[in-house]
């Protein structure tokens, strides 16, 4: 190397040492001074952060006695309506105390139950949302009364889905042929779709945590 570097010529010498120095100047930038760069402009960032989640971080601090007072008014909110709730330690369970009590508010209107259905539980948060499709005979009348017991039941249950089938037949419209006449107390056919709420067993069993309430929610249809 060092017979090498006596050959060159004073101009190659140059080329050569102007070549080391701007290969040192981009490692260095590289290496030294692009990370000192960014270390600077993020320390500058988090200085100018800092006093915003300061006076973030007070704002909560002031607030401490109203958020503890809202937690424990929704814990306590929340255990006043514990009795809305459908019992049973499964969705079975629930699913036949929900059938009980829909079942008993529709023979007090004086409606007919033909059939019912369990629907599969869907999961609301800390909550399974328990769902029965029932076919039920009634008259307009009683099948507006059962409705709006429903939904003002001591359980907390909505109608999700309602079908209105009409069963009466003008004098001299013919009937399909097999299906008695229908009695005038029971010209209509419906098909509710009634949920209620019950607590997962994870949430049962911690009382303590911070729990959704389930919502209130009303479809209805037509046919």
């Amino acid at each position: 190397m060092k017979k090498r570097w006596q050959r060159l010529s004073a101009r190659e010498k140059a080329l050569v040492g102007v070549a080391a120095a701007v290969l040192f100047a981009i490692v260095a930038n590289s290496l030294i001074v692009d990370p000192y760069l960014e270390r600077r402009a993020w320390v500058k960032t988090q200085l100018e952060l800092e006093p915003q989640r300061l006076e973030k971080n007070l704002r909560y601090l002031a607030r401490r006695a109203e958020m503890i007072a809202a937690l424990e008014s929704a814990r306590s909110q929340l255990k006043n309506r514990e009795p809305k709730l459908l019992t049973g330690d499964t969705p079975s369970v629930s699913a036949s105390d929900l059938q009980d009590v829909v079942q008993a508010l529709a023979a007090k209107e004086g409606t007919q139950v033909i059939t019912t259905r369990v629907l599969n539980p869907e999961p609301e948060g800390s909550f399974s949302k328990i769902s029965i499709q029932m076919e039920i005979g009634a008259q307009i009348d009683q099948a507006a009364n059962l409705v709006r017991a429903i939904e003002m039941s001591a359980k907390l249950l909505v109608v999700d889905e309602i079908n209105v089938r009409s069963l009466f037949r003008p004098i001299g419209f013919p009937r399909a042929p097999g299906v008695p006449p229908q009695p005038t107390a029971q010209n209509l056919r419906l098909s509710l779709t009634v949920s209620g709420f019950a607590r997962n067993q994870t949430a049962a069993a911690n009382q303590t945590g911070s729990v959704p309430q389930p919502s209130r929610k009303n479809v209805g249809k037509a046919s």
